[in-house]
């Protein structure tokens, strides 16, 4: 099937010219390319159309799960028909094994795993496998760490078709071998039931149900049926079950792995005894001993992903396999906000690799254990192939990887230009800042403030709180729901300032802002760079009234370069929208209108239509458990800022029964 992208819009401004620019490029043999796109020039909508054009199965690459999220959520939008996948780390909390020497202190693994992040991997996997084509996975750089082998994945792949001859009991021993739970009750993912020479199956993910009818040993029939009411739905000719878990293997595969354990141990205490520490001997005897009689008993064992060479039949020091590997070899890979992607990528394997020496040099996990790892940055860029970096500032790599070919995306469809950038002296830069803060609040605007740590957030939201300004703080330490809150909350007009550090950059999707203030604009350094500034900027570039200030005691070069490339940039924006009589328009987040609407007017319209939506004739109780059961579809869905709006109108139905009671 092919790539079928579902759009009101067409290409506009300089994205044609950019798709054009791109696609001709990967014609012609290049196999890396560079899309510089400003903020707000619709790069998603550009990527969208190259993979289309193109064909091919497609891996977008994000640097964090919400990100991945909102790239997620806007693909699925594009391409309604195709295979959009979603593959991130499916911890909820994580906690890795340590030891610190220095202290003489072990750290148990402790993880909290998403059970609906797990499903969408597995359907990310059985997606790739089953030979589609039309296929776009989003993920964040957890694709890079291991996973199980994708033979071994595909080799414990049960295919059933109508007509074919086999014993039902060697399909519930295949059931089993792939990871499923045979039930009495209700069915549940990877669960079956049998009932005479009916067997019922749920898939791993997606909630699909089949019902297997034989006729002796030949399957008669096929159906989709209800997992509930246990209905018919569709008549099949033929079904692929998929594992219930990416780590499956063969039983052989585990023998041959058991015994190759028991062999390394040896090896490893032997090692220990050579040098008088039997300390270190004593604990990995009993540490694999334990493990290996939980494999044989139950199958696995905590941590039995530090053994996964021995399950992949692996060489020692090889690389893991990763999801990757289930791509077939002309697949697209696009890097989304690369300049910061790339450097995260580079950095995984010395991070794995210093926790991990410790652990095996005292004795409690074997050597094999370093090769359960994520790959080294050689061993990524021998995997990928044809290669699309997009960022609006991209790195000295990416350049270098394009060979020049280097597409510059400026024109926005909105007509916006990116915003002045000013230099003010930090001498009185809390009264001017406050000016400016206090005018734009009239307007109804919303400001972001930058800072270089995050006390000084911390402190500067203190101070403001004392001069009346409505604000919030966000940095490392706040978690991932509640900066989605923070930020919905601040289009939603509840505070006008928001102050942070790095976290004010890639990503952020704020139309309400029109003021960026970047204090200590002149302290050089990796949050001061032409990258980072020309970043922090459009945040305000989907503004009509946007401004950059920058506070500083004096002017550097890195501030004289973003000044001027900023204004390169808004020359051609004005031109192009003087020849073609465009007139900017207010931008907003990916789906919605672009109407000139303020924030304040399309909060109550989302309120409102989230009120007329429900049955106002139905009992408060019905419409609390109505908004919490949207809330929580909401969020299965990964859309965090719907979730966090069904649960603002449940808190409001829960007080409006509060005060009836009363």
């Amino acid at each position: 099937m092919d790539f079928k992208l579902v759009s009101q819009y067409q290409p506009t401004g300089d994205q044609p010219e950019a798709i054009a620019q791109i696609l001709k490029g990967f014609e012609d043999g290049q196999e890396c390319c560079t899309l510089q796109g400003v903020t707000g020039s619709g790069k998603t909508f550009t990527m969208a159309n190259v993979i289309q054009s193109m064909g091919r199965p497609t891996l977008v690459l994000s640097h964090n799960k919400t990100l991945a999220a909102q790239l997620y959520g806007e693909f699925r939008n594009f391409f309604p028909d195709n295979a959009v996948e979603y593959f991130v780390s499916y911890y909820d909390y994580y906690q890795p094994e340590a030891y610190l020497p220095a202290t003489d202190t072990y750290i148990e693994k402790d993880l909290s795993i998403n059970d609906q992040i797990e499903k969408m991997r597995l359907a990310t996997t059985a997606t790739l496998l089953s030979g589609r084509r039309d296929v776009i996975v989003v993920s964040s750089v957890s694709c890079l760490y291991g996973i199980g082998n994708p033979a071994d994945f595909h080799a414990n792949t049960l295919t059933l078709t109508v007509g074919q001859i086999i014993n039902h009991k060697q399909i519930l021993y295949r059931l089993v071998d792939a990871l499923y739970t045979r039930t009495e009750l209700e069915l549940t993912p990877a669960t079956f039931r049998v009932k005479g020479e009916t067997i019922d199956i749920m898939s791993a993910f997606g909630g699909n149900c089949y019902r297997i009818l034989f006729f002796d040993d030949e399957i008669e029939a096929i159906y989709s049926i209800d997992p509930i009411s246990g209905h018919k739905l569709e008549q099949l000719e033929q079904v692929n079950i998929f594992p219930a878990n990416l780590f499956v293997t063969t039983k052989e595969r585990i023998a041959e792995a058991i015994s190759q354990i028991y062999i390394d141990m040896g090896k490893q205490i032997a090692f220990f005894e050579k040098e008088g520490r039997a300390v270190e001997a004593k604990r990995i005897k009993q540490r694999v001993e334990y493990d290996l009689e939980m494999i044989k008993e139950l199958g696995y064992c905590p941590g039995i992903e530090n053994y996964s060479r021995y399950f992949d039949g692996r060489q020692a020091g090889t690389r893991p396999f990763c999801l990757l590997d289930y791509f077939p070899e002309d697949f697209l890979l696009i890097i989304d906000e690369s300049h910061v992607t790339v450097p995260q990528v580079r950095a995984m394997f010395g991070g794995d690799k210093a926790r991990k020496e410790n652990l095996v040099e005292y004795g409690f996990r074997l050597p094999a254990a370093k090769d359960n790892r994520p790959l080294r940055f050689e061993e990524f860029e021998a995997l990928t192939g044809t290669t699309l970096y997009v960022s609006a500032t991209p790195a000295d790599y990416e350049i270098i990887r394009s060979e020049g070919s280097i597409v510059e995306q400026i024109i926005r469809p909105t007509g916006l230009i990116d915003p002045p950038m000013e230099v003010r002296n930090a001498t009185n830069q809390m009264d001017d800042l406050i000016e400016q803060i206090v005018q734009r609040a009239q307007r109804d605007e919303k400001v972001i403030v930058t800072t270089l740590t995050k006390r000084s957030a911390e402190d500067l939201a203190t101070y403001f709180d004392r001069m009346g300004i409505r604000c919030r703080y966000i940095h490392s330490d706040i978690d991932t729901l509640e900066r989605v809150e923070i930020l919905e909350n601040l289009r939603a007009g509840m505070f006008d300032v928001l102050i942070g550090v790095n976290l004010l950059r890639e990503g952020l999707d704020l139309p309400e802002v029109s003021l960026v203030a970047i204090i200590d604009a002149d302290k050089e350094g990796m949050l001061r760079n032409v990258r980072a500034i020309t970043q922090i900027a459009g945040r305000a570039a989907r503004h009509a009234n946007g401004l950059v200030i920058m506070y500083a005691n004096t002017i550097t070069k890195t501030m004289i370069a973003s000044i001027e490339e900023s204004n390169r940039r808004r020359d051609k924006q004005i031109r192009y929208n003087m020849e073609h009589q465009m007139m900017p328009r207010k931008a907003h987040k990916s789906g919605s209108t672009q109407e000139l609407i303020s924030p304040q007017t399309e909060a109550q319209n989302i309120h409102a239509e989230q009120l007329l939506s429900y049955d106002t004739k139905a009992d408060i109780d019905t419409l609390i458990a109505q908004a919490q059961s949207d809330m929580e579809r909401a969020a299965k869905s990964l859309d965090f800022l719907a979730a966090a709006r069904y649960r603002d109108l449940m808190y409001e139905l829960q007080k409006q029964k509060e005060q009836g009671a009363k």
